[in-house]
């Protein structure tokens, strides 16, 4: 699947992503609000890349997708649904690298990911978790229509995430 935006290409991950993935899993900056310990290698990332997104292709029919700048060619991010099994719900998630930050991409690829997602998968509902004090990424969940519903607990994390929704209805 690729889908193509004004800026970007957004398509699936491939084990030759590793190279141009590894600064979205080892900048500290970057990683700041995801509760993720940094990645030392590209072995690591390789099987990451394996274990998640590749994986929820094949399993769900949907993941996030690297995000390639038009106008570079490079890897600059991933935006896409992803399937949480601890809280069984699809949630709608982006990362950038540093110098991509405050242009626009996350709201273009997110959108554009939802626009073809909700309703080929028949989505009744998406969710977008943030730190309360990532004011970036609540920017953009509320341009994406998901409002604030609750603070919740997830295990693996010290701090409450915000927890943002948007319904949709079937016929």
């Amino acid at each position: 699947m690729i889908i193509h935006t004004d800026r970007l290409i957004l398509r699936h991950f491939n084990l030759d992503d590793a190279q141009e993935y590894f600064p979205l899993v080892s900048d500290p900056r970057v990683l700041k609000y995801t509760g993720e310990a940094p990645f030392t290698s590209l072995d690591q990332v390789r099987q990451m890349l394996l274990a998640r997104p590749i994986n929820d292709y094949s399993q769900f029919g949907f993941g996030r997708m690297a995000c390639i700048e038009k106008m570079s060619g490079r890897l600059i991010g991933f935006s896409g649904m992803k399937f949480l099994s601890d809280l069984q719900e699809v949630d709608i998630g982006y990362r950038f690298i540093k110098d991509c930050w405050g242009k626009g991409y996350a709201t273009e690829s997110a959108s554009a990911i939802m626009r073809q997602a909700v309703p080929e998968h028949q989505l009744k509902k998406v969710i977008g978790l943030t730190f309360p004090d990532n004011a970036a990424s609540i920017h953009v969940l509320t341009k994406l229509g998901l409002q604030f519903e609750k603070k919740i607990k997830i295990d693996d994390l010290e701090n409450e995430l915000n927890y943002y929704s948007i319904s949709y209805n079937y016929a």
